[in-house]
């Protein structure tokens, strides 16, 4: 049994082109674009975002940007995904999910011959401060098996080492930077990580957004606007020319906390 996404059938072929010709002119639609950016707003000052979850656990998180991911993921195929930050464990549940859909998928191509228990796919996320109760409900979860954590700062460098050892063992990385959102601290991430990245998966750099949105939205926060991941990713995406923004991905979404944080690696 073959799996649509790998082999698409012509009708399946055109469906694809349609939506591509219709997510093309979403960026001409000034009025739309800027209802959106209004809606992001007033989103964030509601913390729209906190009121989710996946599988059980809390996920602070655009849906729209949860169901990126999965297309992302179902797409690059990764054998290991690389999140700094971790919170409630939403995302690790999330990531963990998917990679086990993936073996799923694999052993019916395979004709049922591979036991997805098996699988070393894997998510590996990093935290300053894991709090006890998320860790125990992180261990605790279905998906536990594939996912492994380590407490410390993502720019630490005995982190990032241990990060870089853990990932040489893997063909296919994708990598999520959600954690300190100021322009050093993401700018450090992107150089430790984003080398990780497999050639055609993603670096997705997440609340980007903040640069869009007002002070006043962060007011006990260090980021802001012309402090934040998107600073960080424009610094950064200027010495590296192997990276480039994934504008049709961004403007599919419309609402997400990543505008241009979703990086995806050519070469």
């Amino acid at each position: 049994m073959l799996i649509m996404q790998q082999i698409p059938s012509d009708a399946h072929r055109l469906f694809l082109a349609e939506s591509a010709e219709r997510v093309a002119t979403y960026p001409l639609d000034a009025a739309w674009k800027d209802a959106s950016s209004r809606w992001m707003v007033h989103g964030f000052q509601r913390q729209y975002m906190y009121n989710f979850s996946w599988l059980g656990r809390p996920i602070i998180q655009l849906p729209q940007d949860m169901v990126a991911l999965q297309e992302a993921i179902w797409t690059v195929r990764p054998d290991l995904i690389i999140e700094t930050g971790i919170a409630h464990g939403g995302s690790l549940g999330l990531s963990a999910s998917m990679l086990a859909m993936l073996d799923l998928c694999d052993g019916i191509e395979q004709g049922g011959m591979m036991d997805p228990r098996g699988s070393s796919r894997m998510v590996l996320g990093v935290d300053i401060d894991i709090r006890p109760h998320n860790e125990r409900a992180i261990e605790a979860h279905p998906m536990s098996s594939r996912i492994r954590m380590i407490q410390g700062s993502s720019v630490d460098p005995s982190v990032i080492s241990r990060v870089r050892e853990i990932a040489a063992g893997y063909r296919r990385v994708m990598v999520c930077l959600d954690s300190n959102h100021t322009h050093e601290h993401v700018l450090a991430e992107l150089r430790a990580y984003a080398p990780l990245t497999s050639v055609d998966s993603l670096c997705i750099v997440f609340d980007t957004v903040v640069d869009d949105l007002p002070k006043s939205v962060f007011p006990d926060r260090p980021w802001g606007p012309g402090n934040n991941p998107k600073t960080a990713v424009h610094e950064w995406l200027g010495a590296n020319q192997h990276f480039c923004i994934d504008r049709a991905l961004e403007d599919k979404l419309l609402l997400t906390a990543a505008p241009h944080g979703y990086l995806r690696r050519m070469a």
